[in-house]
């Protein structure tokens, strides 16, 4: 069995009697971090006689043989990570399609999510939300993949470096707005856990202002269509955009409107302006 354990993020007292009965009982651990593991196990006042295996991102690749190997001789595997839960950012994924593969039975212990815990803290919208992972390292592709955010309308939630968060929310400020509401929630569930929630601009002043350090996640507050405004050479990209995937003039200026929340009319006044070469 493969056996998926969420260990504490940051307070170890959220330890779980299963998480700790599971680690006791291992015979073989998969840890992100055998140091940082052995260091978990210290402050739990546990010890365990399980044979650790290096399993992080650099040699993810290489251990899954090994361990599927185990998997498949009838021998059950614990996989740990740093916090959290195994494959969220975080090696684990590939290892649990191996093991469905080889048809071994896969196992949750649940725990602690930085993802969950950020979005309750953050006070913005629950009922919908992505988790994105960390944005990318470089500008342009960072810049690209805010740009790609900018209309989820669901709650969106990220991981980012304390050297890399004051480019990340200057990159989305140019994203999604100055005003938009994010939070910033560090060094969750620790003794120095903050929170700050504000506009995109308001998080950018505050990150400016001090040398920021430890575990964060970021949640930014989905788009409201409702604010959404389109210039009349907008809309006619859209219904040509339509119309090159096969739909009438007429579907197209019904769907444009429909999808964006614009009256037929004003879509079919742009047509008609494009048509007659009317600036746009």
């Amino acid at each position: 069995m493969l056996i998926l354990a969420c260990l504490p993020i940051g307070d170890v007292r959220d330890a779980s009697a299963h998480l700790i009965q599971a680690i006791v009982d291992a015979k073989y651990i998969a840890a992100e971090d055998s140091r940082k593991f052995s260091r978990l196990c210290q402050e739990l006042n546990i010890r365990h006689s399980a044979k650790v295996i290096s399993f992080f991102e650099g040699n993810e690749s290489e251990r899954i043989e090994e361990l599927t190997k185990l998997l498949t001789a009838n021998k059950d595997v614990l996989v740990v990570t740093d916090a959290g839960a195994p494959g969220i950012s975080d090696p684990g994924y590939r290892l649990i399609r191996a093991a469905l593969t080889a048809q071994v039975q896969v196992k949750v212990l649940p725990g602690p999510s930085a993802v969950t815990t950020a979005l309750l803290l953050s006070g913005l919208p629950t009922d919908r939300f992505c988790f994105e992972g960390f944005p990318p390292r470089t500008k342009g592709a960072r810049s690209s993949w805010f740009k790609d955010l900018a209309t989820e309308e669901r709650t969106i939630i990220f991981f980012e470096a304390p050297h890399r968060i004051i480019e990340s929310l200057e990159d989305a400020q140019v994203a999604f707005g100055s005003s938009r509401n994010a939070a910033v929630c560090r060094e969750m569930s620790k003794n120095y856990e903050e929170v700050v929630r504000g506009s995109l601009s308001e998080l950018i002043q505050w990150a400016n202002s001090k040398d920021i350090l430890g575990e964060i996640t970021v949640v930014v507050e989905g788009f409201d269509p409702g604010t959404r405004e389109f210039s009349n050479e907008d809309l006619v990209n859209l219904v040509i955009k339509q119309e090159e995937a096969g739909e009438s003039r007429k579907e197209a200026i019904a769907q444009v409107a429909k999808v964006n929340g614009v009256s037929k009319r004003v879509v079919f006044d742009a047509m008609v302006a494009h048509k007659s070469g009317d600036k746009i």
